[in-house]
């Protein structure tokens, strides 16, 4: 909790398993739960009846009227069950796994492409060795020389080195390394800032709880102030791009329009834009489509179909038969062209250099003294810390042009923490939300059959539109973020939900959000969907459901905290539009996928 959570949660959470630790705070918290016919009357949380305990946690997660006590039941909920499902042995196995029809895919089964050599792990060099210094792993002296080695100016000193360069680039995501390769590309030294570590295909194991505390920020758990929204977002080199859904949707023509008539952001209007779709497209080899789909876009293929709906395949920026459904943790097939497998390996050919376990701590800013008008001040670099064995070095890399490219969720801070005072820094946040909903497939013979598991293929290879806002597609969800994420209504309700993991197929609907959050500090981040997102996700969220009854779910559902489902055997319309109905938002979290897009 401590690592994931923001420390007002940690605080609450702690004061209440205090309280639950003693009797009068049992009582408090529980109210009549807890008394009993012996003496001293009042038990505490622990010595409470199992049945009395899942009462007492049923009733925080419904309360209306005492929502500290509904946070700290979801904050305890997610944790404790995605490190449950996900934790593994020295062995990398759970318990738990077999019972609910889950087993790690290797990397043949992710391949359909028999031509393809396995990475093997004895291989020589990974892509972009010969540009990255792994700093964490390097002692004061072994940084110096890594640093000369690749051709950097370095001067040393008692406070801090520094390192003298034509461009630095903080961040190694879809934006910092097209950057860093364009520059490159032009005969500049680029040094690009990385704060989290360096993994090629051969480093990634498939294994949900590993991959997501060396992948993710906050280890994946990065749920915001309210604790209503979880954020996914990569902390590795290739940033999203190394972990995302391999989805390569360009940017629809009257998005483009929009921007450029009601923004006045005129380069949207212009063909170059589109060249420069073109052009990234091509680097990263995105394909149209692909030639077998996995258990969940068949379900949603299947479902749309049945309604005579329209389902487009989705461009992907890996071969058209990759069906690596762990591509969310780093794609072990090497096959997902993310940009730690092209744009960086450019820049790299071309003498950039990657610093990885490097954090950007600030801009320097220096007086402006010939100007512009209302341009103050200049920046001429950066200031950079690196920690090894416990021993914190600070970088200070000078170079003529600075680029912040740590995404949304991270670049606010960066600028803040440099001294710019600017009020909108940090405003207008837009997260795209996505509200889940689920569908069971038990095994059947019925013809034609749904085969495999829910994570297993590829993740996004079928979309439908809803509105111009508003899509559906699949999510990749492992045992833990999956447990983290339905609702809890009893440990036994749980257990049932869990065995039917590798056959609950799961759609979302995502929004194009009109509301707005705000970035409010490092890993600090407030946002709720307004009105209009949040009747749009409904509905969006009430056909998800429509596609899944028609592709044949015995039982469908929403993630609301109420456990709102419905078993569809024998079900007529008009009791499939009371279930709809009965559908909401407000009661139910929503994930947002800060993914990088084309």
């Amino acid at each position: 909790m401590v690592n994931r959570c923001a420390w007002e949660a940690v605080a609450l959470v702690t004061v209440v398993l205090w309280f639950l630790s003693t009797r009068v705070g049992t009582l408090a918290l529980c109210g009549g739960l807890c008394i009993s016919g012996r003496f001293p009357y009042v038990s505490r949380f622990a010595d409470m009846p199992p049945e009395r305990r899942e009462a007492a946690l049923r009733r925080w997660n419904t309360t209306r009227w005492l929502f500290p006590l509904k946070i700290t039941f979801t904050v305890i909920k997610i944790i404790c069950h995605f490190v449950f499902y996900s934790t593994v042995s020295e062995k990398s196995k759970n318990p738990c796994w077999t019972a609910i029809g889950y087993s790690v895919p290797t990397v043949e089964e992710q391949r359909k492409e028999p031509t393809r050599a396995t990475p093997s792990p004895t291989s020589s060099r990974r892509p972009l060795d010969n540009g990255v210094v792994e700093t964490s792993q390097l002692d004061d002296n072994a940084l110096l020389r890594s640093l000369v080695e690749k051709g950097l100016a370095v001067k040393t000193g008692a406070a801090h080195h520094t390192v003298q360069c034509d461009a630095v680039v903080v961040g190694s995501g879809c934006g910092g390394g097209v950057a860093a390769a364009v520059l490159a590309s032009a005969g500049y030294k680029v040094v690009v800032v990385e704060k989290g570590d360096y993994f090629a295909a051969e480093d990634y194991s498939s294994l949900e709880g590993p991959s997501m505390e060396r992948l993710y920020e906050k280890g994946g758990v990065f749920g915001t102030s309210n604790v209503t929204t979880i954020l996914f977002t990569g902390a590795t080199v290739g940033g999203g791009s190394a972990v995302n859904w391999s989805a390569c949707i360009r940017t629809p023509a009257e998005i483009m329009k929009e921007w450029s008539r009601e923004h006045g952001l005129q380069v949207f209007a212009r063909p170059a834009y589109v060249q420069a779709m073109d052009a990234v497209c091509d680097r990263i080899k995105v394909t149209n489509g692909c030639e077998e789909e996995g258990f969940q876009n068949n379900v949603l293929r299947r479902g749309c179909e049945a309604l005579a709906m329209r389902v487009e395949a989705v461009p992907r920026n890996s071969p058209e038969g990759h069906f690596c459904g762990s591509c969310n943790f780093g794609c072990p097939t090497g096959d997902k062209r993310g940009t730690d497998t092209t744009w960086l390996v450019d820049a790299v050919e071309r003498g950039a250099v990657i610093l990885t376990g490097c954090k950007a701590e600030r801009f320097i800013l220096e007086k402006n003294a010939g100007g512009k008008k209302g341009r103050s001040k200049k920046c001429v670099g950066l200031v950079a810390t690196c920690t090894s064995n416990g021993i914190t070095k600070k970088l200070r890399i000078e170079a003529k042009v600075s680029i912040s490219a740590c995404g949304a969720l991270m670049t606010p801070p960066l600028l803040r923490n440099s001294g710019l005072k600017n009020r909108h820094i940090g405003r207008n946040l837009h997260l795209h939300p996505v509200s889940m909903a689920w569908g069971y497939f038990p095994e059947s013979k019925q013809e034609p059959q749904l085969t495999g598991k829910c994570y297993q293929g590829g993740i996004i290879t079928s979309m439908h539109r809803v509105t111009e806002r508003t899509i559906i597609e699949t999510p990749a969800l492992g045992p833990g973020a999956f447990a983290a994420m339905v609702p809890w209504e009893s440990g036994r309700d749980m257990k049932e939900r869990m065995r039917r993991y590798a056959r609950t197929a799961h759609t979302f609907a995502l929004v194009r959000d009109r509301g707005a959050g705000s970035v409010d500090g490092e890993g600090r981040v407030s946002f709720s969907p307004s009105r209009g997102d949040t009747d749009e996700l409904r509905e969006g969220l009430r056909r998800a459901l429509r596609i899944l009854v028609a592709a044949g779910a015995t039982e469908v559902g929403t993630h609301r905290s109420d456990g709102l489902r419905l078993r569809c055997k024998g079900i007529r319309d008009e009791d499939l539009e009371v279930f709809l109905d009965e559908v909401t938002i407000e009661k139910g979290p929503i994930y947002c996928v800060s993914f990088s897009k084309i």
